[in-house]
């Protein structure tokens, strides 16, 4: 089956990290893929400590891709599209029961990421009895909404970033 958590909302991740953590209390193995982050989420030490758990992300993305120059963006996506392969290759052999790639559709939409890939990845979940697929990120394209079986649209009614209030540990990140 496959997840989608979007939306301009806090708690995109949040939701991600708790069906991984649902998931890994079940006996399921879960690979948690972080796209457009670098490890440094609070959270990431928690799943760490989970052995079912194994947590990938982007070590050499370190800023928003729209501060990042020709050069950074090339390593981002290099690197996205690394670990893309490695989890269609975690989907086709059915080595895992559940794969989270949290803020695909940021790297997707800004072209940090193998476009085609991606959806392929989708599709083959889609089509065949496969892990559970978790993607989050802001303005999913329909292409993936269309194979979603869940989708659930976080919408922020407030947020303190609007007023200044810049990200806190343990909170937002």
């Amino acid at each position: 089956m496959i997840h989608i958590y979007s939306g301009d909302g806090k708690g995109k991740t949040t939701a991600a990290v708790g069906l991984a953590i649902r998931a890994a209390g079940a006996g399921l193995k879960i690979h948690f893929c972080q796209f457009l982050k670098n490890g440094s989420s609070s959270e990431i030490a928690v799943l760490r400590q989970i052995n079912s758990i194994t947590v990938h992300y982007c070590d050499v993305c370190d800023k928003f891709s729209f501060q990042m120059n020709d050069k950074e963006k090339a390593l981002v996506k290099n690197s996205h599209d690394k670990m893309l392969l490695e989890i269609e290759q975690l989907v086709v052999s059915k080595q895992t029961d559940m794969i989270i790639m949290d803020e695909i559709f940021s790297a997707y939409n800004t072209g940090l990421a193998d476009r085609e890939l991606a959806l392929r990845i989708v599709h083959i979940c889609s089509e065949k009895n496969c892990a559970e697929l978790v993607l989050t990120g802001r303005s999913p394209q329909e292409e993936f909404i269309k194979h979603a079986d869940y989708h659930s649209i976080i919408k922020a009614a407030c947020h303190p970033y609007t007023i200044g209030i810049k990200a806190r540990k343990g909170i937002e990140f």
